[in-house]
């Protein structure tokens, strides 16, 4: 597995991007980068499972199961993938997830004199690099300009 890093700086103190980037509503928005239907079930808290979910071209919902391996509000979040989830339904082990079960996707959060240097680590395999290369690039863009306007 390969890990990726990316990096944005953003003209708004960490409170705010921190919570533009974890509210129900504004993560719709930001990450519309990777999915337009993009969204989440479950509590950003250490230990806890979340699923992200979508709907894709064909209109079935599916999406990743992960569990909060680390929350720590204004600084720290690591969210660790465990499966995906496909009609409904956890699939947590076997050839569709065993590349990448286990994958860490960490936020980390620092203030730069008032404002937000964000850092973000994504774990992944050699088939999802350019899409990642592509999408996490936008999808902090449009997070900046969120946090920014508010």
């Amino acid at each position: 597995m390969k890990k990726l890093t990316y990096q944005i700086k953003i003209h708004a103190p960490v409170p705010r991007v921190f919570k533009t980037m974890l509210d129900k509503e504004t993560y719709k928005q930001w990450t519309s980068a990777f999915n337009p239907s993009s969204d989440f079930e479950g509590i950003w808290d250490k230990g806890q499972k979340i699923h992200f979910t979508g709907v894709d071209e064909n209109g079935e919902k599916g999406g990743i199961v992960a569990e909060i391996a680390e929350y720590i509000p204004n600084s720290y979040v690591s969210i660790r993938h465990l499966g995906i989830l496909d009609n409904g339904q956890e699939i947590l082990s076997g050839p569709a997830v065993e590349d990448w079960a286990g994958a860490l996707e960490n936020y980390s959060f620092s203030d730069i004199e008032g404002q937000t240097l964000l850092n973000v680590d994504v774990d992944t395999n050699d088939e999802y690099i350019d899409y990642f290369n592509e999408a996490w690039p936008n999808a902090l863009q449009r997070l900046k300009d969120i946090s920014e306007k508010e």
